[in-house]
């Protein structure tokens, strides 16, 4: 029974002085490194693109809103991170519940017209719509030699963000 005793007080230490001993990968949690997504552009890149939509964004609704009485121009549509977080969760369920599956968005510019409040009248949008496929598959033999598509899902989009005339960068 003594040595039994011996037996296990030796693993014991055995198991803590390996424990102890043995070389483990230090994690430095200070350093995260992000991978950049592939269809991230330059800023140089993002402030060509926006200084060629004023250049060649047609004026013709700038003057109708002009002479509606506002100056105001949206050249950019901003939302908070919680209300986009908020709308994608909300937009993955529904498309579930209509049987599509959400494989992205897609932002959609648009235009307020005439038969709105004065705020917004004749003022440009933009709004996000979710995009995927149907879950719910048709009986056909051409679905076996095409892909499906990402086509908007009919989900209510994300509208009202705030609008600002001035271009990127703000």
């Amino acid at each position: 029974m003594k040595k039994l005793a011996y037996i296990i007080l030796g693993f014991i230490i055995g198991a803590i002085l390996t424990y102890k001993f043995c070389p483990r990968e230090a994690v430095d949690t200070s350093v995260i490194s992000y991978k950049m997504p592939k269809d991230t552009i330059s800023v140089a890149k993002a402030i060509k693109l926006s200084d060629n939509w004023a250049k060649y964004n047609p004026t013709e609704m700038d003057s109708l809103i002009e002479l509606e009485g506002s100056k105001k121009v949206t050249r950019s549509v901003w939302w908070s991170l919680k209300d986009v977080n908020e709308y994608l969760v909300y937009a993955k369920a529904k498309s579930d519940s209509l049987g599509y599956n959400m494989t992205g968005i897609r932002v959609y510019l648009g235009n307020y017209g005439k038969n709105i409040d004065a705020s917004k009248k004749n003022r440009n949008t933009m709004f996000i719509v979710p995009t995927g496929v149907s879950t719910i598959s048709k009986a056909s033999s051409i679905n076996l030699f095409l892909p499906p598509s990402d086509g908007d899902i009919p989900a209510p989009p994300l509208n009202d963000g705030t609008g600002s005339g001035n271009g990127y960068p703000q």
